[in-house]
Formats: structure tokens, C-alpha cells, sequence
């Protein structure tokens, strides 16, 4: 994997945790980092080593993603500020498409992009002390990497409405309440539980669980009898894996699977 600016990349076996590495700067979003996370995610994405899951967190204590960097946007004209748009939209993508397995672990302040950045991931799990917000409405901006689309397919329209034209920030506690969380946990137990549940997935099938998270991804955008076509066919796609003739073999056996991939 590439050497990059902004992130700090952590392997556990098949697991790789990414974080956000600009602590002085609260882990904001710049250039930069839009930039390594369109290389690292699309690198990723071609699958060119066995990777089960990728973590998302922030470096420090308080802060996942504070949102956009304010200082570096300071004084940018309107054609500086949509051409670094772009790196973020292709971001946006790029987390959003990988086939692999991302779960967030939000560890401090996920504002702006930095809930964004969230949100795209396949789960969120959250520090007590995370805190959210969307806060462009009073910066004269709404979202642009995709919280007017993940917050309502999270947490319903109306809530979504509520936090994006009010701004106002909401506890870890809300954000599970509402959807966009899936569980909190003690500062200090982040990384374990997270960690943890990336092991849970890494052991199972990983043609399998890329299948699954493809027919949840597509189908939630279909009717439902599409949806449940597409999952036939994802379905279908397994049958003649070797991993399934190995799950099947090992649950008989009464022994762990030793699945290849294939």
C-alpha cells in the first residue's frame, strides 16, 4: 500500500485500520486527504490482496473528522473550490462503492464530511463521547458527499430534515436511537468492539459477505421484487464456490471453516 500524507493505514491480519492522521488540525478533510482516500479506497477496491474489513477511525481523542477544512477554503474562489469539490464527490464514491467490508469508528467529533464520511461506511459504531453534526446550512453549503442521501435512508426523512436545516449537533446516543449508529460504546472499548466485530466478519465466507453487502447496496434502491431478483443472482453466483462446499463440509464436520476465497 502506498505511502499517504493524511492517513495512517494499521494491518490486523486480513483487517486494516485507516485513520484519519491531521490531530492538529482535528482531523479535517482537506485536499489532501480527499486525495489519499480516493487512492487508498480505490486501491482496495481491485482486491489485489485478501482483505476482509476496513476500519475507519480518527487519530486522538477527540475527534473522528471535524468536516472540511475551513482554513485551507479561506479566500478559495468559486473554481478552486469546486474543482476540490470534485476530489470529495469521487471520495464520496470511492467509500461508497468498495466491495470490501468498512465499518466506522467514531472516536470523537464527526461534523460535516466527517459525518459524511461516516455514513458511508457499511456501519458506524461511536464513542459515548462522539458527537455529530451537519452543520453546512449555516455556512451557506448544504452536504455534497452524500448526507442529504445516507442521513435519510438512515434515519428516515423527517429526522434528516430536523438535523440538516437546523445544524445542530446530536449525542452518540441520538445517533443510534435515530439510525445512523449502531451501537456506543466506552471511549476506551472503541477500537476492541469494532475490532472485534472486523474478526466476526473476516471468518466467514469473503465472496459471501461481499455478495451480501452488494445485494443490500443495490437492492435498496430497487422495488422490492427487483431486489429480490438481484439477491437470487447474487445468490446463484455462490453456489459453485469452493467456500461453499467447504462451509457446508465444515458445519457437517463439526470443525471451523477454512474458506480460500474461491
Amino acid at each position: 500500500m502506498s505511502v499517504f500524507l493524511t492517513l495512517e493505514i494499521e494491518v490486523f491480519g486480513d483487517i486494516q485500520v485507516v485513520t484519519l492522521n491531521r490531530p492538529n488540525a482535528a482531523n479535517a478533510l482537506n485536499t489532501q486527504m480527499g486525495l489519499d482516500l480516493v487512492s487508498y479506497f480505490e486501491r482496495a477496491s481491485l482486491l489485489e490482496v485478501r482483505l476482509d474489513c476496513i476500519v475507519l477511525t480518527g487519530a486522538g481523542d477527540k475527534a473522528f473528522c471535524a468536516g472540511g477544512d475551513l482554513k485551507e477554503r479561506d479566500g478559495m474562489i468559486a473554481a478552486a473550490w469546486e474543482n476540490q469539490h470534485l476530489i470529495f464527490e469521487r471520495m464520496a464514491r470511492a467509500i461508497r462503492d468498495c466491495p470490501i467490508p468498512t465499518i466506522a469508528a467514531v472516536n470523537g467529533a464527526a461534523y460535516g464530511g466527517g459525518c459524511e464520511i461516516a455514513a458511508l461506511c457499511d456501519f458506524v459504531y461511536a464513542s459515548e463521547q462522539a458527537r455529530f453534526a451537519l452543520p453546512e446550512a449555516s455556512l451557506g453549503i448544504i452536504p455534497g458527499a452524500g448526507g442529504t442521501q445516507t442521513l435519510p435512508r438512515a434515519m428516515g426523512e423527517r429526522r434528516a430534515k430536523e438535523i440538516l436545516l437546523s445544524a445542530q449537533p446530536f449525542t452518540a446516543q441520538e445517533a443510534a436511537t435515530w439510525g445512523l449508529v449502531n451501537r456506543v460504546t466506552p471511549h476506551a472499548d472503541l477500537m476492541e468492539s469494532v475490532l472485534d466485530v472486523a474478526r466476526r466478519i473476516g471468518a466467514n465466507a469473503p465472496l459471501a459477505v461481499r455478495r451480501a453487502k452488494q445485494a443490500v447496496h443495490v437492492g435498496s434502491q430497487l422495488s422490492l421484487a427487483d431486489g429480490m431478483a438481484f439477491e437470487i443472482e447474487a445468490y446463484n453466483r455462490l453456489v459453485s464456490t469452493d467456500d461453499r462446499v467447504e462451509g457446508i463440509q465444515a458445519r457437517n464436520e463439526k470443525r471451523p471453516p477454512r474458506f480460500s476465497g474461491k
